[in-house]
This record gives structure tokens, sequence and C-alpha cells, in this order.
């Protein structure tokens, strides 16, 4: 019997934080929609989600760590007989089989006809740095099973219906009853006729071919809210798997990757970017222009004396906060000096005649240079 945290892998005091990081990780690895046709990795996605309903409920998971063994030298309860321990390891294993301890009675088992909810989806979509700093809308495809319109979700031919599996009686499993000295050990098994469903198809639906549902691509629209960043879920209600027996159907949950931008560096609500000044403008101050995220221009001030690595603030320039959005960062304008490689005449005589006024030498292959550099030390 495998570990149920070793499923998930996480350590045996994983906080429910770490359980859930941990599961939606695997849930997007294992997903068999993205590999379909591999039954290993179907099996491993039931696992992955058995494993988790269990450990995601503080309840169950309590009963786990203390009960969670069929090893029959750790029942804590193995001289007392009549425990019934059914019912735990039924709600851990019921998706792929698995056995029970009990006395006299054996453990309740679900309903396999009973409306069950649908599967949540999770996929990842991509979105701009200028689309996540405001409210839009993105058409996204989703594949998801639906129900058959034609059987509606029965899986039989119109005009015919499922009958009850005569083999499980409807329960989706065989049970095999061993006596051991704990009492009696229950092997459940599914069902080889009906699959676990607990009804048997004569006649199935041309349309899903007995499944009951259809695998379909939807282009759905989905409004993303400003100030989303990498790895912001937002949840769709209802737009995911569909239910069976009529249950209803799952939810749509989407992971935000944000392409990096061109110009911008985001941290947070913040943005940074650069600005390229000339040496006089630095020096004297000036009025520069930068452009912000949504290609918009403005002018903002830029003290005297400002060296080559400073940082301009520009207060409410940045982006929106997620739970906030009428709350903004600012944008953080790093300098740099362009030093030119290439003077005019003109520009060469002013720069020296400058570097005289301020006593300082230039030109590397001019007579007296390295005389005048030493002269700096005297």
């Amino acid at each position: 019997m495998e570990d149920l945290y070793e499923i998930l892998e996480v350590p045996r005091n994983a906080t429910q934080a770490d359980i859930k990081k941990s599961y939606r990780k695997l849930v997007h690895q294992y997903h068999p929609d993205s590999h379909p046709g591999d039954k290993d990795i179907e099996e491993k996605f039931k696992k992955i989600n058995a494993a988790y309903s269990v450990l995601s409920d503080p309840e169950k998971r309590s009963r786990y760590d203390t009960y969670g063994t069929t090893n029959p030298n750790e029942n804590p309860f193995g001289g007392m007989g009549g425990v019934d321990l059914g019912d735990l390891f039924g709600d851990i294993f019921s998706g792929f089989g698995g056995f029970g301890f009990t006395g006299a009675s054996s453990g309740s088992r679900r309903d396999p006809n009973a409306p069950t909810r649908g599967d949540d989806l999770e996929m990842v979509f991509e979105i701009t740095l200028l689309e996540a700093s405001q409210d839009t809308k993105k058409n996204i495809d989703v594949m998801r099973w639906d129900t058959c319109e034609v059987c509606h979700g029965s899986g039989a031919k119109a005009g015919t219906h499922a009958e009850t599996c005569s083999r499980c009686k409807g329960t989706g499993q065989i049970r095999q009853t061993q006596q051991t000295f704990l009492g009696s050990m229950i092997t459940m098994t599914t069902c080889p006729d009906c699959r676990g469903t607990g009804k048997f198809i004569r006649e199935k639906c041309t349309n899903c071919d007995g499944v009951g549902k259809i695998h379909r691509k939807h282009n759905i629209e989905v409004k993303i809210p400003a100030g989303v960043s990498r790895g912001t879920r937002i949840r769709v209600a209802g737009a995911g798997e569909a239910g069976t027996n009529g249950g209803s159907p799952g939810d749509l949950y989407l992971i935000a990757d944000v392409k990096p931008n061109e110009r911008f560096e985001r941290d947070g609500a913040d943005l940074h970017t650069h600005l390229i000044l000339t040496y006089p403008q630095a020096v004297l101050g000036t009025e520069a222009e930068i452009e912000n995220l949504d290609s918009s221009r403005e002018k903002i001030p830029v003290p005297p004396g400002t060296a080559h690595g400073n940082v301009l603030k520009v207060k409410g320039r940045g982006m929106p906060r997620l739970n906030n959005p009428r709350v903004k960062g600012d944008l953080y304008v790093h300098v740099y000096i362009d030093v030119p490689t290439k003077l005019t005449d003109k520009q060469r005589k002013l720069i020296t005649e400058l570097a005289s006024e301020m006593k300082a030498p230039v030109g590397v292959n001019e007579p007296g240079f390295f005389d005048k550099f030493r002269n700096l030390f005297k």
C-alpha cells in the first residue's frame, strides 16, 4: 500500500499550504489531458486526487495518521475485534481498490449511481504586462469532457437505458471476505462486468460509444482583473469537467504566466525602467521624457548633478494592486550617462576647454599627459 504523503511528495509534517502547493504541481504534471492514452498517468492522477482528498481534510488526515496502515502488527486495535475501519480505508482507496479490516460488519461504500461533481481543471495562460496592468478579457481554448447530449450521460443507446449490474448488484465493487485473527478481512475489487459503474449497458450510445461524455474543445471568454502576476489563479466556476449522474460540473482554474517586457522589469506592484542622459543633462539638470507602460509619454524633472546609477521615482506609475486596483505601485527610473565615442571638432574643443577649466587632464595620446597625471599626486 502506497503512503499518501509519498504520493503527494510531501513530508508527514507538511503544512496544508505545502500539501496544496505540491498537489497543484502534480495535477499539472500528471493531468491525463496532457498525456492522452497513457493509462499509467491516469492511474497516477487518480492516486494523487485520492491522496489529496484525505490529506487536505484535517479530520481525515488525523485519522489516517493514527490508523493509516494495513499491517496487522501495527494495528492498535488488533486484539479488540469488531472495530470497523472500512470507512477509513474505503474513503482512501475507493478510487483504485484496496483492503479494509472489519469485525462482523463491512464498511459503507459510496453509491456509484449517486450524483458526482465533475473534476476541476487547471491550465496556464499567457498574458502581456500591459494586459496585466488593466482589466481585460481573454479567449482561452479549454479541452474538457461534456455530458453527451444524445444519451444525457447514461451511455445507453437512444430509446434504451442502463441496467443495474447483476454481478455487483449496482455497488460497482466485488467483495471477498477472509477470516483472520483480527476478524474479517475484506478485499475490495472493481467489478469486471460494469467496471465500477454499477450499471450494465446492453446497447451503447453511438455518439459517445457508451462513455456518457464527449471530449471537446471550448473557447471561453474570461475576465482577467487588473494587477495579476505570474502564478495568480483565476477561478471560472462551472467551466471544468462535466459531473456524473446529474452531478454539477467542476471548476476551471487558470494560472497566469505574465510574459517579460522589453522596457520594464516588474517587482510586485512597482516597475523599473531606464533613462539615458547626456553628460550636460546630468550635470545641469533637465526635463526628460519617459515612456509609460501604455506607450503614453510624460516629462519628469532630472535634478542637477544626477549621477550614473541614480534612481528617479515616479509615484503611482507602476502596476495596479490586484486586491485594490485603484492603488498603483511606483515607477523607478534608473539613470545611465551616455559617453559618446565619436565627437565633432567643435565638441572636442569645448570638452577640452571644460577639462582645462576643471583642471582635469585629458587625451592619453597628447604629449605631457602622464606628467600632468603624476602632478596630481604631488
